[in-house]
Parts: C-alpha cells; sequence; structure tokens
C-alpha cells in the first residue's frame, strides 16, 4: 500500500475545468524555476522575494522568507518543490501575496504532518487542533495562487492518539483569497475562521480543491467557495455510514454571513450516500455560535446523503436551529426526497446569497 504522503500528492484527479489533471507530485528541477516572475536577479518589484528548495532563489524555505518580508505588500515566489515545513505568517505582514512559480498547483506543495494529538517536541503538550496547521495566516490581505497546502498525518499510522484533527491551513485574516490552490488532508483540512470572536473576516476561495472525511472545511469566518470542487475520501477504518462531513461552520450569532458555497461540485470516492453535506459546530468556547452554510447552484454527487444530508454535532444543537440552506443544486446527492431535511431559499433569499453580498467592499484581486 502506499504512504500517506505519497497519497496525498498524488490524490485524486480534479474535475475538468478547475484544475489540471497532471500528476500531483512537485515537479523535478528547472532551469528556470520562478517562470515568468523574475528571479533574484531580476526582481518583480523590490519587494519580491524568492523561494527554492534546490538553492536558486533567496531562501530554501517559505517561513525564512516570511521572516524576512516584514511590513506590508510583500510578496513571495516559490519555485516548484516539496516545502516538508510550517509555516506562519504573523498579523503584521499585511498584504501579502505568495505566488506559485508552476501552472500547476500540485507542483508547489508545502506539507507537514502533525495532529491535534501529536505531542510536541519540548515536552510541553500537544498540539492541539490550531496548532497541527500546517500553514497558519494571521495577517489580513493574504493572497496565495496556484499553491498546495496539505497535512499528511494518518491515523493508521498512529493508533495511540486520539486527537486526529489536523488541518493543512488555517486563515485567521480579513481579505484572504485563495485561488486555484489545493487543500488536502482527512480530518480539519481547510480551517477558515477569524482572530476574534467579534471579528468577521472575509475570505474567498476560486477555483481551489479541498479533499477530507471529518469536517473538512470548518470556523467562523465569513467564506466564499466559488467553482471549488470538494472531495470526499474513502476510509477503510470505518464499516458504516456516516464517514464523515463536508461542512462544520461555526459562525458567530452577530455575523450575518456564514459559508457560501455557488458553482461549485462535490464529489466523492467512497460508496454512494456515506457522507453528510454538514452539521454544525458550536464550539466551547462560543456557546452562542449560530452556523450558516449556503449551498447554491451546486452539483451535489451521490456520496452526499440525499435523504439526510445535515446531522448535529451535538444534540443539544440541532442542525435544524442552524442557518442552513440550499438553492438550485443538482446532482444525485441534491435530490430531495425528504423536503424536511433540505431546507431552500426563496427567490428572494437567493438574491442576497451572492460572493458580492458576502465580500462587501472587497473585490479580491484577481492573480495571473
Amino acid at each position: 500500500m502506499p504512504s500517506r504522503r505519497h497519497f496525498l500528492l498524488t490524490s485524486a484527479a480534479l474535475a475538468a475545468g478547475v484544475l489540471p489533471t497532471a500528476p500531483a507530485q512537485a515537479a523535478p528541477v528547472r532551469p528556470r524555476p520562478f517562470g515568468r516572475y523574475g528571479s533574484p536577479a531580476a526582481r518583480l518589484t523590490p519587494f519580491t522575494l524568492y523561494v527554492d528548495p534546490h538553492g536558486r532563489g533567496d531562501f530554501t524555505t517559505v517561513q525564512a522568507a516570511v521572516n524576512a518580508a516584514t511590513g506590508t505588500g510583500r510578496t513571495l515566489v516559490l519555485a516548484p518543490g516539496t516545502y516538508r515545513e510550517t509555516v506562519t505568517v504573523d498579523a503584521s505582514r499585511t498584504d501579502m501575496t505568495w505566488l506559485g512559480a508552476s501552472a500547476d498547483p500540485r507542483d508547489v506543495v508545502i506539507v507537514f504532518d502533525n495532529a491535534a494529538g501529536t505531542q510536541k517536541p519540548d515536552g510541553s503538550g500537544t498540539y492541539g487542533t490550531s496548532g497541527s496547521a500546517t500553514v497558519s495566516v494571521q495577517a489580513d490581505g493574504f493572497t496565495a495562487h496556484r499553491i498546495t497546502f496539505a497535512n499528511d498525518w494518518l491515523r493508521a499510522d498512529h493508533p495511540d492518539i486520539s486527537g486526529t484533527q489536523a488541518v493543512a491551513l488555517k486563515v485567521l485574516g480579513d481579505r484572504s483569497a485563495f485561488s486555484r490552490c489545493r487543500f488536502l488532508g482527512h480530518q480539519d483540512t481547510l480551517y477558515a475562521d477569524s482572530r476574534v470572536l467579534s471579528a468577521f473576516p472575509r475570505q474567498y476561495f476560486a477555483q481551489c480543491y479541498v479533499e477530507g472525511d471529518v469536517d473538512f472545511v470548518f470556523g467562523r469566518a465569513t467564506a466564499v467557495f466559488e467553482d471549488c470542487r470538494f472531495h470526499t475520501l474513502n476510509r477503510t477504518d470505518l464499516t458504516a455510514a456516516p464517514y464523515g462531513f463536508v461542512f462544520a461552520p461555526s459562525t458567530a450569532r452577530a455575523n450575518p454571513r456564514g459559508y457560501l458555497v455557488t458553482r461549485s461540485r462535490v464529489t466523492s470516492e467512497a460508496p454512494d450516500g456515506f457522507y453528510k453535506l454538514a452539521r454544525p459546530w458550536v464550539p466551547s468556547s462560543d456557546t452562542t455560535a449560530h452556523p450558516m452554510l449556503t449551498v447554491r447552484d451546486t452539483w451535489l454527487g451521490p456520496g452526499i446523503d440525499a435523504a439526510a444530508p445535515y446531522t448535529n454535532m451535538r444534540d443539544a444543537y440541532p442542525w435544524q436551529d442552524q442557518r442552513f440552506a440550499e438553492y438550485h443544486n443538482t446532482g444525485p446527492g441534491a435530490v430531495v426526497t425528504v423536503p424536511e431535511n433540505r431546507p431552500q431559499l426563496t427567490r428572494t433569499e437567493a438574491r442576497t446569497a451572492t460572493r458580492e453580498e458576502y465580500l462587501g467592499d472587497w473585490t479580491p484581486r484577481r492573480v495571473r
């Protein structure tokens, strides 16, 4: 059986029109590692830094480049390669941009393998869910283009660890945009959250690919997912449904905008009906949370349980009391067989369930 590390970097072929379908491993060494984005000898701007694991840039690790990129408006160009490290962008490094130098996000991979239950090297305890993140972005105005964020921790390799949450990316800042990126993991792959309960950061994911099993898109940000693909994994450690849940929003009650999924696809390699579309997360740190998820104009594959696509995380907070809704979805997982289990927006309500309404006065910058 191939290792999970190999599996993550060569995982599921992507949908046509979403991302290229070339092999997922990092590319071999190239003579022009930074492509059309210049080089240390010919920088795009004076504020551009170049990262290459083979030593042809300013730095060989992403974290070293982030540490050097003080101030605001810095750009990091990442050459093709596998960057096995954890990376933190603190709140002071605003308006930072990361550019994968290849046309294929499979070529630029940032990956590590911490889980919530992994012991820290200094013996001070375990990482916890937030600490497990391969990449953590705290700054506002962060943009990433054509990069793979992965956590290749595998349950089967660590039967002694019960804290199986393993985050690939945790993003907390306002005006955070990801285009043509991939997010790979199992449980809690993509953590779209906020720095504090009273903040309602806006995040935008366009033409991205996310895979996992349990709650693999979760958090309390206002997040728009447009033209994305969500892929549910098979599980050999379970014998019955459900295998997991795609979304687990924890939207603050005061926030009028939670997660919006539009013009996207939900696919699966698990048996038909073995996944729930969502369950509400009301964390102990905010028992007043009122999770919000709208899925519209999206194709739901047969992996989603059409009869009962939503379930409770805790019975004290039933999903029926949350802000879950759908509109004009298609596919076998969208067939309405039990109407009370498939809350639908009205046409009037759907007019406010748009990217423009969710992002307000912010228009994400398009990176080419």
